[in-house]
């Protein structure tokens, strides 16, 4: 499905608003797509290592394959505008949110954290903090992490309490098995390698319900992440100029799908992506220019995977938002 285009003036640009540990935003690429809700169990939905373990792939900003679970650039080479240097790391931190059909997937924002960053980051998908877009969510009850260290070819997390061996109330079997998701991407993202994540604890006792045995590894990129989600900007950038550049990652139906800039719910511009392909389990970067005009104040940024049936058929387009503001 092809868009129409327009010439590209001069891009917006994106000042970003810290508070606390703040999202920074990278122009790098992460896979992010759908994940089926079957009831049956299988090796792809755990995770859990097996000889042959299903890692999904994806495609960096240089339409080139890349890690699944890390960006393939830091912020510094991201190619946003200089800022003045910020303190601790970027991290890449994947949260829950509401997929096609109301399924829950994961998607990832970045963030900010002092200290370790392998140990930090899980300890915000543990509970230790909040997604700075408000669409996303962790699965997971508050839950101590010790550390988390890269050792004998795995990731090691220390989880030194006795609590939640079993599901806590309210958690689904499917919900648990994506939460540990959660930490395996968020883990590899930050470690930038295919690196199993091996959960320890005391007596080898289980978590939410889940053996911890053997070690974790990626579940599916098709089944577990979104099938779309905004790299830049980020939710409640400020950006000025007469274009705004907003880049993805994306597995849309032929390659394609809208970008959309919204304001009081009404839509103001339209623009379709075009991303590097669409077939095999990994999902392709894109990056379109919506026009900004005399656009002011705030506004929504939604991208879409293409929905050939019009909504008639299948659980409708994934989707992701970003609210920033013009100025």
């Amino acid at each position: 499905m092809t868009f129409p285009s327009t010439p590209r003036p001069a891009r917006a640009r994106a000042v970003r608003r810290w508070a606390g540990a703040a999202a920074v935003v990278v122009a790098s690429s992460l896979a992010l797509a759908g994940c089926s809700d079957d009831p049956t169990p299988v090796s792809d939905d755990t995770g859990t290592a097996t000889e042959e373990p299903q890692v999904p792939e994806t495609g960096s900003d240089a339409g080139q394959e890349s890690d699944p679970s890390s960006p393939t650039e830091s912020p510094a080479e991201s190619g946003s505008p200089s800022e003045p240097a910020a303190s601790g790391t970027a991290v890449p931190v994947y949260f829950a949110g509401d997929g096609p059909g109301g399924r829950t997937v994961l998607f990832r924002e970045f963030q900010r954290v002092e200290g370790d960053p392998l140990t930090e980051a899980a300890r915000l998908v543990a509970g230790g903090g909040q997604p700075v877009d408000p669409d996303y969510r962790t699965l997971w009850p508050e839950v101590e992490i010790s550390s988390v260290q890269a050792t004998d070819g795995v990731l090691l997390v220390e989880i030194p309490s006795d609590g939640f061996t079993d599901r806590p109330d309210g958690m689904s079997r499917r919900d648990a098995r994506l939460a540990v998701q959660q930490l395996v991407y968020t883990l590899q993202g930050v470690q930038q390698e295919r690196v199993p994540v091996q959960v320890q604890r005391e007596g080898g006792a289980p978590l939410f319900g889940l053996p911890t045995g053997t070690p974790f590894e990626a579940a599916g990129a098709l089944r577990t992440l979104n099938l779309v989600n905004i790299t830049s900007p980020a939710e409640g950038d400020t950006v000025s100029g007469d274009t705004l550049t907003v880049t993805g990652v994306a597995n849309s139906f032929e390659a394609s799908g809208p970008c959309r800039l919204l304001q009081g719910g009404k839509e103001i511009a339209l623009e379709g992506y075009q991303s590097a392909g669409w077939m095999g389990n990994r999902l392709f970067p894109f990056e379109v220019d919506l026009p900004l005009g005399d656009v002011s104040g705030e506004v929504v940024v939604r991208c879409e995977t293409d929905d050939p049936t019009g909504g008639t058929e299948g659980p409708g387009p994934a989707v992701d938002t970003k609210t920033i503001t013009v100025g």
